[in-house]
């Protein structure tokens, strides 16, 4: 492309203050996706186990946490951002304790669609102090029924307009199908609406086609630009082709340790953010975090280089948690002071 990338230039803390303080006045934000639990069951290695070859774990405690698009919303509420989630689970004990897990944490259940011969997508990690010793799945991947199809899309367009923006979580469960994206994303642009998507690199990329933002990591990026046709070319060169290709407004790519680029459609320059984390114990559900701000300080009027930062504050401080984690305003706030003083 021959543009160079650029560092993007920090957020003031006048500023950073203001968009933050002006969570208070979001109206709820929408989140469509694939929903789930998160379990994590930890424990202690003192032996191996005579059957196999495997460690034996003695457990210590066991927790669950909503997953998912669900921890969008949880995330939400840390930042103390109203929100409705829509997604799909099954006529299962675990769909009772996802209903469970929302009221827990005073979310609510109206946009939850239940499927009969679904299962609920439900995830177990086995941990000790020292390492992840293995991750249990339960699910399905199979698209979702038309009739759960039509269900979501009826709710969430009935919520949209006493709400003031829409995420879609694409995890690549099944229930993020073209309908739902085109129909969710022409409703809120028609309306005037943020809608961001955080994408799946196993769904066709033309489903998140005129979202206004996508916020995909690395791999996915160059998974999605690969799936049109563009292989083995920089990031910069990816950003521009999803960019133009899906007509999207803008997009940040999430970079792990290396922190997030961006690229707006009126300057097609790549704008680079350092990483701000000081300590890294567990990168799950950072980018849950992440959209939860960005989107959060765009509805405030921050403009996109001053969301990814404030994205990128919150991501810092969930990875120095173990576990999908949240984080508050109050920690997000801390966390920004120290990031000042050091970048």
């Amino acid at each position: 492309m021959g543009r160079e990338i650029k560092r993007a230039e920090m957020i003031g803390e006048e500023r950073f203050d203001k968009i933050v303080s002006s969570f208070d006045s979001i109206a709820p934000i929408l989140v469509v996706g694939d929903v789930g639990i998160d379990k994590y069951t930890f424990g202690a290695v003192t032996r191996i186990s005579p059957e196999a070859p495997v460690p034996v774990v003695e457990v210590k405690k066991e927790w669950f946490k909503l997953g998912l698009a669900a921890n969008v919303s949880d995330n939400l509420q840390g930042l103390e951002v109203a929100s409705t989630l829509c997604g799909v689970t099954g006529s299962d004990r675990n769909g009772e304790l996802f209903d469970n897990l929302l009221e827990e944490r005073q979310l609510k259940t109206w946009g939850i669609v239940r499927e009969d011969i679904r299962p609920t997508t439900y995830k177990e990690r086995i941990t000790t102090n020292v390492q992840q010793v293995c991750r249990v799945d339960y699910e399905t991947k199979e698209c979702i029924s038309p009739e759960s199809e039509r269900k979501v899309i009826d709710r969430a367009l009935d919520f949209m307009g006493t709400h003031s923006a829409v995420i879609l979580e694409d995890y690549g469960k099944g229930l993020l199908t073209e309908k739902l994206a085109h129909e969710l994303i022409q409703t809120a642009r028609e309306q005037g609406k943020w809608i961001a998507v955080d994408p799946s690199e196993k769904t066709p990329p033309r489903f998140y086609r005129k979202a206004n933002l996508l916020k995909p990591n690395r791999k996915e990026a160059m998974a999605l630009a690969s799936n049109l046709g563009h292989r083995s070319i920089t990031l910069a060169e990816t950003a521009k082709v999803l960019l133009n290709e899906l007509e999207l407004d803008s997009i940040i790519i999430t970079l792990g340790p290396e922190g997030m680029a961006l690229m707006n459609r009126e300057d097609e320059t790549l704008m680079a953010i350092p990483t701000v984390a000081s300590e890294v114990f567990d990168v799950s559900g950072a980018g849950d975090t992440a959209v939860s701000a960005i989107i959060s300080s765009l509805v405030c009027g921050a403009d996109l280089e001053e969301a990814a930062w404030i994205g990128n504050f919150a991501s810092g401080v969930v990875v120095g948690k173990k576990g999908t984690a949240q984080v508050s305003r109050s920690e997000l706030r801390e966390f920004f002071r120290r990031a000042k003083n050091k970048l």
